[in-house]
């Protein structure tokens, strides 16, 4: 193996580690952040005894396993969601990795992917996504932005903060427009205030391009699985169903591959 190689594995497994020592605070962040607890103190604890979790038991995935998914004092079964978000932050971590490298977008694409983690995972429980997600993104977007102009394909500092406005506004602008738009035809609110937020905060990240794409393609996927869902008796026609997380898969896909499939989509879209 030649030092090119050993050194890019070593990395892609740091990256993997990363992701899922983060995946295990987002565990945390998912569960405190609705209830509106601390999510530095208390230190993890079992959901069920209240027992703290000692260090060799709080290894993100291998203990999960070693454990046998239970706890170790009361033997109360752990849910498999710990380990899923454990194991989808790690795997989008290198993914991000694998595309990027060495690039000064990659440590803000893995915040991006914490964020969604955490936003998609508590409106799947609660209906909702957490400011620290979606104002958080925004603001994240403004700052970041002139920082690191090559977010948005820009050059100068003024250039990634023109973009990140424009990406602002056409995420939150376009979501605000269709929920008002909803409301007058359905007199019911058809989409939630932190939808709009979190594609604002998409936008103000990506820019607008990812804005158009991430609507799109969420759309679709949001279709197809709420279509699925009644065919399979799991919802009703009027049962209401979260967006942010067709969202939040629809930007990680542009993350990784939205460059690559960008030109595709414009033809596609003006068949």
């Amino acid at each position: 193996m030649d030092s090119f190689t050993f050194l890019f594995a070593y990395f892609s497994l740091v990256a993997f580690l990363l992701g899922a020592c983060v995946g295990s605070f987002l565990n945390v962040c998912v569960y405190r952040i609705p209830r509106e607890e601390s999510v530095v103190t208390p230190r993890s604890h079992c959901p069920h005894c209240n027992t703290m979790i000692a260090w060799h038991d709080n290894i993100p995935m291998i203990s999960y396993l070693w454990l046998g998914a239970r706890c170790r004092h009361c033997h109360e079964k752990i849910s498999p969601r710990y380990f899923l978000v454990e194991a989808l932050t790690a795997t989008l971590f290198l993914l991000v990795w694998l595309r990027y490298g060495f690039d000064a977008r990659t440590p803000v694409y893995w915040m991006i992917m914490g964020g969604l983690i955490l936003g998609t995972f508590v409106d799947f429980d609660h209906m909702i996504i957490p400011d620290r997600v979606t104002i958080g993104g925004i603001i994240a977007g403004l700052i970041l932005s002139p920082l690191i102009p090559a977010l948005h394909g820009e050059g100068t500092w003024l250039g990634g903060l023109i973009a990140a406005a424009k990406g602002f506004a056409a995420g939150f602008g376009i979501l605000w427009l269709v929920g008002v738009l909803g409301k007058l035809i359905f007199r019911k609110d058809a989409m939630g205030f932190g939808d709009v937020k979190l594609l604002g905060g998409l936008g103000a990240l990506l820019g607008w391009r990812s804005v158009l794409f991430t609507i799109m393609v969420s759309s679709i996927l949001g279709s197809v699985v709420g279509i699925l869902m009644i065919v399979f008796r799991k919802k009703e026609w009027q049962s209401r169903v979260p967006y942010g997380p067709y969202l939040a898969l629809a930007a990680v896909i542009w993350v990784l591959w939205g460059s690559d499939w960008w030109q595709p989509f414009l033809t596609w879209l003006a068949r």
